[in-house]
């Protein structure tokens, strides 16, 4: 389904990844790989699984879904995750001579969505700690810059970890409050020349570190927003236990 894209990849757009925490990559996935991923995602919207989420409140226009770890169960989902360039491109980026799949995560917002994805780094969400760790956010629909997720360069580079906190209700996660540093809002304005934030076709994708701080704003366009992101580990990434349930 299309050449691999990791020969593509620049001294540059690694160097962007390890100091910035986040890369845009342009054209990865060929029109085949991303009409196969749709079809997984109108899958699993069909079909959701065990952890599926309906982030919008009654009532409200627009409806937010996500759900993840269904690749096992989901053939399109699984076939992009082993057979499309994104493991690949992973490790390289990551630096990693071995790239092992953590999971996938489905995520669709549809028009007048809204609700937001407030700030958080994903980390502390996780079983797994590393250094070499990376997501790649797949979109399947123009993403204008508007709806694109915000992230906060560099900021992985501190190594803090903050309280994982729900999405839909803002409340911590069990047990988390004592282990991690609260997170404080983040002054958009003031922090305007480390905001990292692109308009996005189809092909497109970001990748960046589970550390880097990111939100994601309401969806008023009128395009859909259809995402899957694959998280992938390298070599040094070990399972962790957490103090609240991931």
């Amino acid at each position: 389904m299309g050449e691999p894209m990791q020969d593509a990849l620049t001294p540059s757009d690694i160097a962007t990844f390890r100091n910035d925490g986040v890369v845009c990559l342009r054209g990865v996935l060929s029109s085949a790989w991303l009409d196969r991923l749709a079809d997984g995602v109108e899958e699993n919207r069909k079909s959701p699984g065990p952890m599926a989420v309906v982030y919008t409140d009654d009532g409200r226009t627009g409806r937010y879904f996500g759900d993840y770890c269904n690749w096992q169960r989901i053939p399109a989902l699984r076939e992009t995750a082993f057979s499309s360039p994104l493991a690949a491109i992973a490790g390289v980026l990551m630096g990693a001579s071995r790239v092992q799949l953590f999971h996938e995560h489905v995520l669709v917002k549809e028009p007048g969505t809204a609700e937001v994805t407030p700030w958080h780094h994903d980390q502390p969400y996780y079983v797994a700690e590393g250094e070499q760790t990376a997501s790649i956010w797949v979109p399947l629909d123009r993403v204008e810059a508007s709806v694109c997720p915000r992230f906060l360069a560099g900021s992985h580079l501190t190594r803090e970890l903050y309280v994982p906190r729900l999405f839909k209700t803002g409340a911590p996660f069990d047990g988390s409050s004592g282990r991690y540093r609260p997170l404080e809002d983040i002054d958009e304005a003031a922090e305007r020349d480390r905001l990292r934030f692109w308009s996005l076709a189809p092909g497109d994708v970001l990748v960046f570190h589970f550390r880097t701080l990111h939100n994601a704003p309401a969806n008023l366009s009128r395009n859909r927003r259809r995402v899957v992101s694959f998280r992938f580990l390298g070599d040094d990434v070990r399972y962790v236990e957490r103090p609240h349930k991931p």
